[in-house]
């Protein structure tokens, strides 16, 4: 549990660009039809009938500048005061140096403020704010700004390349059909002491828990990201109802104002709403339109709902990441 930590903003750059999964389907026509596979899977399977892309030359790391400075600004905190900058995502354009040294440079922070990477798949914003919360309460720092940019765009491309091919068989389409749901986008938060700033929203604390024996159910770079979805279903919904039934002992989650959950499909949206008794019309979606953005699709979906949030509303921010691990935390608006 936190004691004394509050977020103060969250800001988004939605990606530009609009690939429709009937884009895809085109583009995917000869593999289509070579394999008798029908069109329009994305859309009644996945539930994802858009995604969003960067325009040309706009990189990800600038988008999520671009988020950071607005969320600072939105929190009304100026840069100098910033002790923490975690970056979260999942897309990197080299393994050195890390994506946070560009993103700290880019916002402009001081050169006491601590930058680091933290990559934990599609949870990584939920334990970058995690362990931020840890360092506000522990009096270490004063702020902090959790950042992620995604670029689903090479690996969007290399996949329905791949597909293409005609040594390509049905398995090996469907391993690869999450690959089609990713989406690009960028996201920001701002976090700070509840006692300094009583407009903000407590963040109360939460739980996480994994299965990492399913590690391999899930594999993916800009090459391709390769799953085995049924496997991976099954295996993740144990984690969640598993977390969620021990969350009860400390905590009560039943009767939340909303659950942000990790945007990914139809089936693991409804998965998790039924294994886990979830109102389903607290639940927003955002990946109908903008697709799997990763790490960045909590926050994403947060900053959507935000202006429907009133204050004393309940939110639990909920999502499970290839490895398996899954993370709960709750947010009092």
């Amino acid at each position: 549990m936190h004691r004394n930590v509050a977020l103060l903003s969250v800001a988004t750059t939605i990606a530009p660009r609009i690939t429709t999964s009937e884009e895809i389907d085109v583009r995917l026509q000869p593999a289509l039809k070579r394999l008798r596979l029908p069109k329009g899977l994305l859309q009644r399977v996945a539930g994802v009938h858009e995604r969003r892309n960067w325009a040309e030359g706009q990189a990800f790391d600038d988008a999520a500048v671009s988020a950071g400075k607005r969320a600072l600004a939105q929190a009304g905190i100026d840069p100098s005061e910033v002790g923490l900058m975690i970056n979260t995502s999942v897309t990197r354009k080299h393994l050195e140096p890390s994506v946070a040294v560009r993103i700290h440079h880019g916002l402009g922070l001081p050169s006491s403020a601590t930058n680091f990477d933290i990559a934990n798949a599609c949870l990584g914003f939920v334990n970058g704010m995690t362990l931020a919360a840890q360092l506000i309460d522990s009096g270490q720092i004063k702020y902090a700004v959790i950042i992620d940019g995604e670029d689903a765009d090479e690996i969007q491309t290399n996949t329905i390349e791949r597909l293409s091919r005609p040594d390509i068989g049905r398995k090996d389409f469907m391993s690869e059909f999450a690959s089609l749901t990713l989406g690009s986008g960028a996201a920001a938060a701002v976090l700070g002491r509840a006692d300094a700033h009583p407009e903000g929203h407590r963040i109360l604390g939460g739980v996480t828990r994994a299965a990492t024996q399913f590690n391999d159910l899930c594999v993916g770079s800009v090459d391709g990201m390769f799953t085995d979805a049924k496997a991976l279903l099954k295996g993740g919904m144990e984690l969640v109802v598993s977390a969620w039934t021990e969350a009860k002992r400390d905590w009560s989650w039943s009767n939340m104002d909303r659950y942000i959950l990790h945007q990914v499909s139809d089936v693991h949206t409804n998965a998790i709403v039924k294994a886990t008794g979830l109102d389903r019309t607290r639940v927003p979606l955002t990946y109908p339109g903008y697709g799997n953005v990763g790490p960045a699709s909590i926050p994403i979906t947060l900053s959507e709902e935000a202006d429907r949030l009133v204050p004393g509303n309940r939110v639990l921010l909920m999502g499970v990441g290839s490895g398996l691990n899954t993370a709960m935390m709750e947010i009092q608006w």
